[in-house]
């Protein structure tokens, strides 16, 4: 069986654990548990989970099932992060489905509850957000591994979360600030996406390894760039990515406003009149095909 497959495996066994519970609390938990499962189980990468497994064996842990688990317990954490994230974006869709927040806007305007649909969704995304959070840290240590083990790895676990809360909230203070430094696009992408996705689960893996401190620099060393990289990819497709590919609309991030590392390069390179185009559809939630073809 393939590592997405065990992940996959795994996450699906301990939400079906976490569904049970929450469905004896109340029957009418039901949608909130299977949004969750949709969401968590319904794509993606699965690259932080791959990242923590491989820098573990590279470090020479053996593999086992226990590792799997504990690793995937980072595919929550991601779920926690998008659903939140597509809740201050505002974005209607993630990987070709609704997002958390507006399939529950959608539930409450088919039962006929009273309030504002869009209001209900956007508590819904919260909860699920911080119940996916909760989880994640108990699959983490509740996965079957020596709990030296876990308890090595508790430090660049607890760090991973910091960092890309950190990353988040300058993310979106670069957009109310309008601030398209480049300095500043480089040090939201490394906290919000690098080292999330990549160097901090490699080092997750080297201290479930008990790998020395020469191997984690060599982890550093290769996962940061490696992080960036992959940011300054996901940056482009944001803007001229296939929606088929994406799972998301041509031009999200002009949408949203997005100041990414492009964004600040096209603004450094912009004379005075490309400046005021990109200043005036930048955020612009009404963006038609064509304002996205000018700001291209």
């Amino acid at each position: 069986m393939e590592l997405n497959e065990r992940v996959d495996a795994a996450l699906a066994a301990f939400l079906d654990r976490q569904a049970a519970v929450i469905c004896g609390i109340d029957e009418r938990l039901g949608v909130y548990a299977d949004a969750v499962r949709d969401f968590v189980l319904g794509g993606g990468k699965r690259l932080r989970p791959a990242f923590a497994y491989w820098g573990a064996r590279g470090a020479g842990l053996e593999d086992s099932d226990e590792l799997v688990a504990c690793v995937s317990s980072l595919e929550l954490l991601q779920a926690s992060a998008l659903m939140h994230d597509d809740l201050i974006d505002g974005s209607d869709t993630r990987r070709g489905a609704p997002s958390i927040h507006r399939r529950f806007a959608s539930l409450h305007e088919r039962e006929g509850w009273s309030g504002r649909p869009l209001e209900f969704g956007s508590a819904a995304a919260i909860l699920l957000g911080d119940l996916c959070l909760a989880w994640s840290d108990e699959l983490f240590c509740s996965a079957g591994m020596p709990f030296e083990k876990v308890g090595a790895a508790r430090s660049d676990f607890d760090l991973m979360r910091t960092e890309v809360s950190a990353g988040q909230y300058l993310d979106v203070l670069s957009e109310v600030r309008r601030d398209v430094s480049e300095a500043t696009a480089a040090k939201v992408a490394r906290y919000k996406s690098a080292k999330y996705t990549i160097e901090r689960p490699l080092l997750i893996g080297a201290s479930l390894a008990g790998a020395p401190e020469r191997v984690r620099a060599h982890y550093s060393a290769i996962g940061l760039p490696l992080g960036e990289a992959f940011q300054l990819r996901d940056d482009v497709l944001g803007v001229f990515g296939d929606p088929a590919q994406t799972g998301k609309p041509a031009g999200d991030d002009l949408r949203e406003g997005k100041h990414t590392f492009l964004v600040a390069r096209a603004w450094a390179a912009a004379d005075a009149d490309r400046r005021a185009v990109l200043d005036a559809g930048l955020g612009d939630p009404d963006l038609d095909a064509e304002g996205v073809a000018r700001l291209r």
